[in-house]
């Protein structure tokens, strides 16, 4: 059984830090590419930041600079550090799991819950 499991999420103010995981189980999480997908009120789901399973990044232009996307592998776990965080990072982020180890596109075979960032001025 797969699961995703995110963590870290909460209220924080402006200009405030997160750091997000994402546990990993029932699959080979050093062989799938991996990705952070936030979902704001009324919007809809969007990529943020993926990594490969060779640790290729990508990151979505409104988080350059602010949020690092990484991996431990021995851990099967993600991570995602958000520095400076603003309003509008203010969503539901999704941990996503894809099967394609080098696609930085992930498109989720397998997702989590979600946890909860409000970020408040």
């Amino acid at each position: 059984q797969v699961r995703l499991v995110e963590s870290g999420g909460g209220l924080v103010q402006t200009g405030g830090s997160l750091r997000l995981s994402c546990a990993a189980s029932g699959i080979m999480f050093n062989t799938y590419s991996m990705a952070w997908y936030r979902q704001a009120p009324g919007k809809d789901r969007e990529m943020v930041a993926s990594i490969s399973a060779g640790g290729s990044t990508f990151y979505e232009d409104s988080v350059k600079g602010r949020f690092t996307i990484s991996r431990d592998n021995a851990a099967n776990t993600m991570y995602l550090q958000m520095n400076g965080l603003k309003t509008e990072d203010t969503g539901v982020y999704y941990c996503a799991a894809d099967s394609v180890a080098w696609r930085l596109a992930v498109k989720g075979d397998y997702w989590g819950e979600g946890t909860q960032v409000t970020v408040s001025s």
